[in-house]
């Protein structure tokens, strides 16, 4: 059913990575739609909120600007969730949707209980006409699931079943290729977006909004599954690069080549190009592991185990070279890491970010604290709390830290600054491609660490030659 009332409030369920930063661009190039970002979390909403726009709750390059201009004109963050659903045209669902961790499909498959939550909550609260957008990275026909709870709701309804006469739904998938870092500029100016859905009106009412400030020809359209797939698949192919990459790089370091010299040369042929062929501790963040076991289950559901065990390598791989950094650590450094003092410079997934989901950092992290190490972590957005969720380790602090190297027990605690970080350090090792990272000077921070001291460029931004002349071992990743 086809209903041609244009948007002019739009609901988005889920105030974080996602929802915040898309709804907040809309705002700004759709001055005359009202946008409210909903969630159930007072903290975030407060900080969403928060007078200091340097307080937001997510980092992103130009992300305060963009909040500034319009907060409070037409973009509002609110935990009223019910009457932001009835007042709107359009509602986005935009909330987590990890891996389950048990039952059917765990350790593969999406948990979708919050998407099931949000349609159903949709179902209750909506008005007349609304178009639902899936903006969650989904599984495949996850659309009927959402569709099915949606069709419950309208029409006249039983007695007592709760329905409310007049209620319809048009359900389309409108999947996000953002990139931390730099998701505003991927928003403002994006490669394309896509619309899949069966409704030609709803597409065409959401293509309107986005049609305000990306060209018609940068609009796609595609059915539902497609739509969704086509998320999937998108992060499994850039993901694949990023093992294939690393892959190679550590053939070179056994071989005496240099990744970054075959990475220049294989990127020069048209038919693979440059992008993505960066070595480095492997993919982390939000969407490439999650995306790709989600494939590996879709596949093994629909009998293709060979495709399955193809994008399950591509994972298994991705695990390893997370390994293989902690373990060469342990071997550099005389064959053990018991009581040494390390320096871990960045521990968000990549530069530009406070996201720490699935971050190299975490897994070589806990590899060393095994260890025994006494790890000192600087990164300049992400705070203590974070590091001690994603470890799953109090901080400790650097008195009780000294006292417990002698146990053999690996400690962390926090630093303000890599100098920080390293005094004392047997060695730093660079996990996160911050900017700052490669302007460092090597001769204050070699001065105060543990002589031989090494450095460890998984990310191989760090200048070697000044490495090097600070009197400093060096490894770089993909050098042989």
């Amino acid at each position: 059913m086809s209903h041609p009332s244009p948007v002019r409030t739009i609901c988005c369920i889920g105030a974080g990575y996602v929802g915040g930063p898309t709804m907040a661009v809309i705002a700004d190039r759709c001055p005359e739609i009202q946008v409210t970002v909903v969630d159930l979390n007072a903290e975030r909403i407060a900080a969403w909120n928060d007078p200091d726009l340097s307080r937001l709750p997510v980092y992103e390059p130009g992300l305060d600007a963009v909040v500034g201009r319009c907060r409070g004109r037409n973009l509002h963050f609110s935990t009223a969730v019910e009457p932001a659903i009835a007042a709107a045209d359009l509602v986005f669902l935009s909330v987590n949707t990890p891996t389950k961790t048990k039952g059917v499909g765990a350790g593969q498959a999406s948990d979708l209980r919050w998407i099931e939550a949000s349609a159903r909550q949709v179902a209750a609260c909506s008005q007349g006409h609304t178009i639902v957008v899936e903006k969650s990275t989904l599984p495949v026909r996850t659309a009927e699931t959402v569709q099915a709870i949606l069709t419950a709701a309208q029409g006249e309804g039983a007695p007592g079943d709760g329905s409310t006469p007049g209620k319809s739904f048009s359900v389309l998938s409108n999947p996000e290729f953002l990139a931390e870092g730099t998701a505003i500029a991927d928003l403002e100016n994006p490669d394309r977006v896509l619309i899949g859905g069966e409704d030609p009106v709803a597409i065409e009412a959401l293509a309107d909004i986005y049609a305000h400030w990306v060209a018609p020809e940068q609009i796609l359209r595609t059915n539902l599954w497609s739509s969704e797939l086509s998320k999937l698949t998108a992060n499994a192919f850039l993901a694949q690069r990023i093992s294939s990459i690393n892959s190679i790089a550590a053939f070179c370091e056994a071989t005496g080549a240099d990744v970054q010299e075959v990475a220049r040369a294989i990127g020069t042929d048209s038919r693979i190009g440059p992008k993505f062929l960066k070595a480095g501790p492997g993919f982390g963040g939000s969407c490439f592991q999650k995306d790709i076991l989600n494939l590996v289950y879709l596949c093994g559901h629909y009998g293709l185990h060979e495709v399955a065990a193809y994008w399950q390598s591509v994972v298994d791989l991705n695990s390893w070279q997370q390994h293989r950094i902690a373990r060469l650590v342990v071997r550099r450094l005389f064959g053990t890491v018991t009581g040494k003092r390390l320096a871990v410079l960045g521990f968000a997934f990549k530069a530009d970010t406070n996201d720490t989901r699935e971050a190299p950092a975490i897994r070589i992290c806990r590899d060393l604290l095994e260890e025994g190490a006494q790890l000192a972590i600087y990164d300049p957005k992400v705070c203590a709390a974070q590091i001690a969720r994603d470890l799953g380790q109090a901080e400790l602090p650097a008195e009780a830290s000294e006292r417990q190297a002698l146990s053999g027990e690996g400690s962390w605690r926090a630093a303000s600054s890599a100098f920080e970080a390293g005094a004392a350090a047997d060695a730093a090792l660079i996990l996160t491609e911050w900017g700052e990272f490669a302007q460092l000077d090597w001769q204050a921070l070699a001065a105060g660490m543990r002589q031989p001291a090494w450095v460890f460029d998984a990310r191989a931004v760090a200048d070697a030659a000044a490495v090097r002349a600070a009197g400093l071992q060096l490894w770089r990743v993909g050098e042989g």
